[in-house]
Formats: structure tokens, sequence, C-alpha cells
């Protein structure tokens, strides 16, 4: 039976050596006061300790100090498994320090894994994974020198074909971000970006006879529809009422509150980038990119597009009048509407729907996706990508492994090179005035988020659209389809590459 709790009362039913699982995404949907509960109760009794934390798309404020950042800095924690740790500035720094032992598994897979182990089944297969540095014949999930665990990922084969599976340690304690509770503890999201994958997560905590503890804004008599009410009440443990600090109509648009027609979406993108201090920057490098991918899509495609240099796909084709032909999903789950940025990546404007993670990457894992646009660090020769991290900085894979393993077309959004690079366009003519210091083509990846090997083994289209220049990928290796007007083939694109490619 649940009990209604102060912080200081829920954060004792954590006990030393648990596993939490955190539902949250990124930078969104975190239970921030009852992390920051759990920092208070370490800081005075050294409890709770040697902790293991879950998260699917991680968890984090942007920023060094709010959040977990307090708990596992200071040593509360001894292992993190998580898709992402790109919101978790202080973690991600001392990951690379080999201060606890640290795991990145693809997004989707964790959030597989959790519903797995709620199902009572220890783990989950996957293709994706395979051939990418997470396979443990490559790298493996490791990120750091003391990160050894070879439990969580496993190579096996099932009616002659391969998979990996992926296993988590049993989940012991939930903390859950919802917006009210009625009377019988049953807890709603409606003013809420996502559910993410807070069912799967109770679930699979009561099952190990663990702790779930739910942070919500306010509690309410009449019980809430029984379709809005995503986790029942005899699932919980403890709520605790944090009274929710107004946002705004900006970021109350990303709730589903209220109606925001598709003509209205670059409105609201601007109010919530101002709120956020998230202001874009014109990019002459980002447009011709934008422009050129945007042309690679089709009416009535599912879509989805990935953050930085690919968000200037949406602005082209709005222009072109195609972003109203296709759909546009997120990770977190958001179908229809058009993905918010910044802050508050993994929220939706608009969206049509909103279900479980889970679901959303069963699409993605089966290639429910018509088309994706994803960055990338580096290319290589093989038409591997790293999309994860470079030397001496990570942000984790996310859900980019599930997004590109098994999407029919797959475009790669990035500059030819980078720190220092200056172009400009006019008249249809792109001129290189300087060139950046750092080539993103090379012959071989740090380390493999995509693998063009397993590309082509699946018959996907893969184009790489640079500045200057578009390269397809082929059983051979890059081939060079195409080069923009204004740019010398010879000068421009062949004399910077260190390996040859199709002409």
């Amino acid at each position: 039976m649940f009990k209604i709790m102060t912080l200081e009362e829920a954060v004792e039913l954590i006990q030393d050596g648990d596993t939490i699982c955190v539902n949250s995404f990124l930078g969104i949907e975190n239970p921030v006061e009852l992390h920051e509960a759990i920092y208070d109760r370490y800081k005075k009794t050294g409890s709770p300790k040697q902790l293991t934390v879950v998260s699917s798309a991680g968890f984090g404020l942007w920023n060094d100090s709010g959040n977990a950042e307090g708990y596992i800095r200071d040593g509360a924690v001894d292992k993190l498994i998580c898709g992402h740790f790109g919101a978790m500035f202080s973690t991600k720094k001392l990951v690379l320090e080999d201060r606890f032992e640290a795991y990145n598994l693809p997004l989707g897979c964790v959030s597989h894994a959790i519903r797995a182990q709620a199902g009572g089944i220890p783990g989950a297969l996957s293709r994706v994974g395979l051939d990418i540095f997470v396979d443990p014949r490559m790298e493996g999930p490791g990120i750091n020198n003391i990160s050894k665990d070879d439990s969580l990922v496993k190579i096996v084969e099932v009616d002659g074909e391969e998979f990996l599976y992926y296993q988590l340690p049993k989940l012991t304690v939930a903390l859950i971000k919802g917006t009210a509770a009625d009377r019988k503890g049953n807890i709603s999201f409606d003013d809420m970006y996502m559910s993410g994958d807070a069912l799967s997560i109770c679930q699979a905590v009561k099952a190990n006879g663990g702790k779930v503890i739910v942070q919500v804004d306010k509690l309410v008599r009449k019980p809430s529809r029984p379709r809005n009410a995503i986790i029942p009440g005899c699932l919980v443990d403890a709520i605790v009422v944090v009274e929710k600090e107004p946002l705004g109509s900006g970021y109350e648009a990303l709730t589903g509150s209220f109606e925001i027609p598709s003509g209205q979406w670059d409105m609201w993108v601007e109010i919530i980038e101002r709120l956020s201090s998230s202001q874009r920057q014109n990019s002459v490098v980002a447009d011709i990119i934008g422009r050129r991918a945007s042309q690679e899509l089709k009416e009535d495609d599912i879509v989805n597009i990935g953050v930085g240099i690919p968000e200037t796909v949406s602005k082209y084709a709005k222009q072109s009048g195609m972003l109203n032909k296709i759909t546009l999903t997120v990770e977190s789950g958001g179908v229809g509407g058009f993905p918010a940025s910044g802050p508050v990546f993994g929220a939706m404007i608009g969206a049509a729907s909103v279900y479980d993670m889970a679901n959303q990457f069963d699409l993605y894992d089966n290639g429910g996706l018509d088309i994706c646009f994803m960055g990338a660090l580096e290319v290589d020769r093989h038409g591997n990508v790293n999309a994860h991290r470079s030397p001496g900085a990570f942000a984790g894979i996310g859900g980019f492994a599930n997004i590109t393993s098994r999407t029919p077309v797959v475009v790669f959004c990035l500059s030819f090179t980078a720190k220092g690079l200056f172009v400009e366009e006019e008249n249809g003519q792109v001129s290189i005035i300087q060139e950046g210091a750092v080539p993103k083509f090379v012959k071989e990846v740090t380390s493999v988020s995509f693998s063009g090997k397993r590309a082509i083994k699946n018959g996907q289209k893969v184009l790489y659209v640079t500045e200057r220049c578009v390269f397809e990928l082929t059983d051979q290796g890059l081939k060079l389809i195409e080069v923009y007007p204004g740019i010398d083939k010879e000068r421009d694109i062949l004399s910077q590459l260190s390996f040859p490619v199709i002409e």
C-alpha cells in the first residue's frame, strides 16, 4: 500500500547496494528533488552508498551541479548504465577519470531490457549493436578502464542468426516523476512531456521486491481516467508531493495541454528557445547541408531527425511544403509533431501521440522509419560512423544505433572538416574560404557507432551529405555522387581525403 511521504522519508527506503532505475530523458522529467534528497542524506550519513544507477536516456540538467551530480561526484554510486550521458556534465568528466564503472548501451536496448525484466525475462535480444562498439568482439559497453562487466552484453545465436543479449542488474528502486496521484495512488502523466519507461520500471522493481518512489506535482481527489493512469497505485510504495513552479505557456505547449496546429510550430519553437536560452546560430554550412539532405524526403515518410546540423532539414522541409506531408518522431515516444531541441530535447510541439519509449524503439528497431537524418563526428573509408565519442570526451550513443540500424534510408549530415571551416554561398555557388583543421573523413573511425558493413548487408541506402559534396555507401566503400556548384573536386574534396573514393 502506498504512503504519502516527505522527501526525507521516501529516500530512507533506498538501501546501500540498491540498483536505482531513473525514468527521465536527458534534461526532462527528472525527479530533481528526490535526487537532491538522496544527496542530502548521503552527505549527513554516508548512506545510501555502493549504488548502481540505470537510465535508458540518461539524466541531468545540462550543468555540473543539479539533480544527481552531487551524490555521484561524492562517491555514492559505484556503477552507471545509461544510453546517454550528455546532460550530466560533471558525471561525464568523472567517468573518464575512472572514478566509477560506467557503461553505455544503445538507448532502445536499455529500454527493452527494462521491459523484459518487467516480464520476468532476464534480458532482451536485439540485432542493434552488432558490429559497433558495444559488440563484445569490438570494444564492449565499458567506457573507462575499470568498466569490465561482461554480463551486460553477450553474443547469442537463435535459429542460426546472431543477436546481442542485453541484460541489466535486478532493479530494486524506481525513481519516477509524474503529474498527479489520485486517492488510490494511481499516477497520471497528463502534464508531462513523456512517460518514458515508467510502467516497465515499476513492474520490474516490484517483481524484484523493491521500492517504487514517485514524485508528483499534486494530489487529486477524483481518480484519473483509467487510460491516463500510467502507473497503477498497487505498484507504488511512496508518493512525494513537490509543487511545480509555473513554467509558462512555452513549456506547457510541449505537454499536449492544448492543440498546436502545424502552422504555429515555428512560433512555439522561438518561444521555447527564448525561455531556454538556446538560440540557434545561423550557419551557412548547416544550411547547405540541411537543404540538400531535405531533398531525400518523400511524401508520407515516417522520419527521425537528429540534433545539431540535421535539425536544419526540418527548416527546408517546411520551406518546400514537405513538412506537412511527413510524420516526425522522437525517441522518447512522440509521434506526429515537431521535436523540441536544446534543454527540452525529447519533448514535442503539437504531438499527435506520445506512447511508451519501448514502443517507439520497437518501431525503430524493426525498420518502421522510412528515413532518418543523423549527425556524425567521423566517417571512415568503410562507411563506418563515429557519433558518440571523441578523444577525451564522450556523450554516448543514445538512440542513434537503434535509429540507424534498420531504417531503409540513412542520411548523415556533417561538415567535411571541423574547427575553423568557413564557407560562403552566393548565387548557388559554394566557396571554401578557409578549410577546417580537423578532417571528419578518416581512414578508421575512433569508435564505431554505425557499421557500413552491416548496412550493406541490410540493403540500406546510406548517404553522407556535406557542405561541398555527397557520398553514397557501396559495397566497395564510399562513392562520390555529387559535387556542388563552385566546388573544385580535386582541390576541395579528393586532395582533402586520406583514402580513395569511387568516382
